[in-house]
């Protein structure tokens, strides 16, 4: 990257004071803006000196430390302070200077900004930005969409500080308009999915196998050193291993069961809802988040609700858990990745599903060791209709069938909910059956709707007179 390459930052929280220290520690010079001037100050006091940095007490103030034709990088909350932000930015920009927002906006809005902007004659680029505090100050996976103009024009700073794998940076240009948005926006489903997985493994084991959370942290960072390696299965060992102040007892056990979310889970299940995509796990999780945010409710049901008496399962669940796992983040990949496809068909995106698997192998948070042989998957069939159908994955499913079942059949026995367990089985079992009973549907749609049906055995669209005759009618002429 140049050593005078310039961009200014909008936001100090978290993301945004990070983002712009990665980007004073490669080289560039970093103007700063915050609404509240002070934090702008107290990030000055704190960071000043580690590069160039020039505090900004206006945004009129930002565009005049900055020389044309300027990027400015937008990191405040989504929603209506995004365009409040673009509408302030517009008035003291140029013509040429290209806007990025960085925050997790939903993708359409991205759409509508990116149109509005261009039209005005700025560059615009909706840009994901995944890995945390962490990521944001040490190199996250970024996911730009926009212009190839507008791309061009920033990638060498992005691709400076983005997370490497390989000596490959995790960032590449994704697409036009919302494509980036999208993109991040399907990646956090993804994690939904994966981090519930990891909830209904601890679950499991410990109401099973009355495991405490110390023995549970040892199997995870064993876990860790295989084919389950991945940032999320690593943090979840230090979760599980972390004890209270001057105690040896568990904080995980002093966290109140009630997860939060921001959204982009919502907006994945609501889009594939749309485009047709059977988002099972991912939705089941974010289900689940809701169920858990009803504790009230759920206290009360448990001095009502009677649930099944079961013995001690045995140690070998622990095995078999492993495999479900594994099963169960491929499944819920494979619904990812069959989501951003139909995104990338309906917006006309042309989305490298591979570069994708690609920019995630560092710095986001759902970066796991077989996103290689994703990529892999991608290279050799680009137009692989599920990740499923890839020999690798194929051959992993189908070794994990035995425990898989086991495990579902467990959790049912002890009345253990595993809502994203069972319903990737029951994905997998119905993706692989070339008939269902999903003709009984269409029957019944028929019998109550007049909804028509298609036959086996020859053509067209035909409606039955059910409680008549009988008769049938082919309604397409």
């Amino acid at each position: 990257m140049p050593e005078k390459e310039e961009m200014g930052v909008v936001g100090l929280g978290t993301m945004g004071m990070n983002l712009a220290r990665n980007l004073s520690s490669h080289g560039a010079k970093v103007a700063v803006y915050n609404r509240t001037h002070r934090k702008t100050e107290d990030f000055i006091t704190a960071h000043g000196a580690e590069g160039d940095f020039a505090p900004a007490a206006t945004l009129a103030e930002l565009a005049r430390v900055l020389k044309p034709p300027r990027a400015v990088l937008v990191m405040v909350n989504a929603g209506p302070p995004v365009d409040e932000t673009i509408d302030a930015l517009t008035k003291v920009l140029d013509k040429g200077d290209i806007i990025i927002d960085g925050g997790n906006s939903l993708f359409r809005d991205t759409q509508r900004r990116a149109a509005a902007v261009e039209k005005l004659g700025f560059g615009y680029i909706g840009c994901g930005v995944s890995g945390g505090e962490e990521g944001a100050l040490h190199g996250p996976s970024l996911m730009p969409g926009g212009t190839r103009q507008s791309y061009a024009r920033v990638e060498g700073m992005l691709t400076a500080i983005a997370a490497k794998v390989d000596g490959v940076p995790c960032c590449t240009y994704i697409g036009p308009d919302g494509a980036g948005h999208f993109v991040k926006m399907v990646h956090n489903g993804i994690e939904y999915a994966d981090i519930q997985l990891i909830a209904e493994t601890y679950d499991l084991l410990r109401s099973a196998l009355g495991l405490a959370p110390d023995e549970l942290a040892s199997v995870f960072r064993g876990w860790n050193e295989g084919r389950l390696q991945s940032y999320l299965i690593e943090i979840a060992s230090y979760v599980l291993a972390k004890h209270r102040d001057g105690s040896g007892e568990s904080l995980v056990d002093a966290i109140e069961d009630e997860a939060e979310q921001k959204g982009t889970g919502r907006w994945t299940s609501q889009s594939a809802l749309e485009l047709g995509v059977p988002l099972t796990g991912i939705t089941e999780a974010v289900f689940a988040r809701m169920l858990s945010s009803q504790k009230a409710r759920r206290v009360k049901a448990a001095d009502i609700l009677a649930g099944p008496a079961a013995a001690k399962a045995a140690r070998t669940l622990i095995d078999d858990v492993q495999e479900a796992l594994y099963a169960s983040k491929i499944v819920a990949y494979a619904q990812g990745f069959e989501h951003l496809s139909a995104g990338s068909k309906e917006f006309e995106w042309n989305l490298d599903l591979g570069g994708l698997a690609t920019i995630w192998r560092g710095g986001c948070i759902i970066r796991a060791k077989f996103l290689d042989y994703i990529k892999e998957a991608y290279e050799q069939d680009p137009n692989l209709p599920s990740m499923m159908l890839a020999p690798f994955f194929q051959e992993a499913l189908a070794g994990a069938q035995p425990a898989w079942r086991r495990v579902v059949k467990t959790a049912v026995d002890h009345g253990i909910p595993i809502p994203a367990f069972a319903s990737s089985l029951a994905y997998y079992d119905g993706y692989r059956r070339a008939r269902g009973p999903a003709n009984l549907i269409q029957g019944l749609r028929d019998y109550f709707g007049a909804h028509t049906y298609h036959r086996v055995d020859r053509e067209g669209a035909y409606h039955t007179r059910w409680a008549q005759d009988g008769e049938e009618v082919r309604t397409d002429g």
